[in-house]
């Protein structure tokens, strides 16, 4: 088990400014009304009763992609003026963001370009490729694609959305606590899936602004953690990707990480590593006892509980974050071991 701790500072103490407002969070949630789902935040039972208290699970599988990464998508490109919009949109992905950026771009009328590396699941790939988007693999890491994006917004004059680390993506992805702290005022502790920092720098600004004592935690897998071993060396690092079920978290933060970096240095409390092992019991707990169908990504949460790596003392939420897993896979998970 690694777990980093950092201090539960109130935002106004924070030694750097925060480059995300909750005030920007709050004028996402008036953008995407109507655009996304507000997902349902229901009670396990079963985890419940495991910890003590009570634990509810945020949806984002319910999005029409089936992950949170909507929210960030569609809040960024709203954000373009009309001319940038209609250059055409580029991005990297691990896969769920490509999707959620060739479902508004279709949406919206706009084309599309999604570079992603050869480890994506062909399972999301062809999803994407369905939603109309041009697609382009190039090489075998996220840093690899994100230098075909560079060269087609040079090239081609695409406008880029980043997957993460962006102001406006990471104020999308920010709206899902103001659902949760609005659903759950009594929110003691809440655990987020972390790769690029977006989903869990975004909700930490806006639960430390409306309910400071609430812990953040940050889940992450063994395998090629960027964020966490970025926040221990105290800057961005490169880490080298690898094979893990939790794909969607595979990736670097970028060495000039402007955004995300700084967010979850200053914001989260902690950072926990959960192992391959312990992610696939996560998948299998989510469809045995929740009746869910979530990703490596998705399950983390439920390994980090499970595992007993987290230390639960109160009212606690966990992000169920995608649910884009390949159902062959899924499967083979759900049928073997013990949950």
């Amino acid at each position: 088990m690694t777990i980093m701790k950092s201090e539960n500072l109130s935002i106004s103490v924070y030694k750097n400014p925060l480059p995300v407002s909750l005030e920007a969070i709050e004028q996402a949630a008036v953008r995407l009304e109507g655009r996304i789902e507000r997902t349902p935040l229901v009670r396990s039972d079963n985890l419940s009763k495991r910890v003590g208290y009570p634990v509810h699970l945020k949806l984002e599988t319910l999005q029409p992609i089936g992950a949170f990464k909507l929210r960030g998508a569609m809040n960024a490109i709203l954000s373009l003026d009309d001319e940038k919009r209609q250059r055409g949109l580029v991005t990297a992905s691990t896969g769920n963001h490509g999707r959620a950026v060739a479902y508004a771009a279709e949406k919206l009328g706009i084309p599309a370009t999604i570079c992603m590396s050869s480890l994506v699941p062909a399972n999301k790939v062809e999803a994407i490729r369905a939603l109309g988007a041009e697609i382009r693999i190039v090489g075998r890491s996220q840093d690899d694609a994100q230098e075909e994006v560079e060269r087609l917004t040079k090239s081609g004059g695409l406008t880029a959305i980043p997957p993460f680390d962006h102001a406006d993506v990471v104020a999308g992805q920010g709206t899902i606590a103001l659902e949760v702290i609005e659903d759950m005022p009594d929110l003691k502790t809440i655990l987020i899936p972390l790769s690029g920092g977006g989903l869990a720098g975004g909700i930490a600004v806006a639960v430390k602004a409306l309910n400071p004592s609430a812990r953040v935690i940050g889940i992450s897998m063994e395998r090629g953690a960027a964020m966490h071993a970025s926040v221990k060396a105290g800057r961005p690092v490169s880490v080298r990707e690898e094979e893990t079920l939790a794909d969607s978290l595979g990736g670097g933060i970028g060495l000039a990480n402007r955004v995300t970096f700084s967010l979850c240095q200053q914001l989260l409390d902690e950072i926990v590593l959960v192992s391959e092992d312990e992610i696939a019991n996560g998948i299998r707990h989510a469809a045995r006892e929740e009746g869910l169908i979530v990703e490596g990504a998705g399950a983390v949460g439920f390994a980090a509980i499970l595992s007993g790596k987290v230390n639960i003392s109160g009212p606690t939420a966990i992000i169920v974050s995608g649910g884009n897993i390949d159902r062959a896979i899924h499967k083979s998970i759900v049928d073997g071991g013990v949950a």
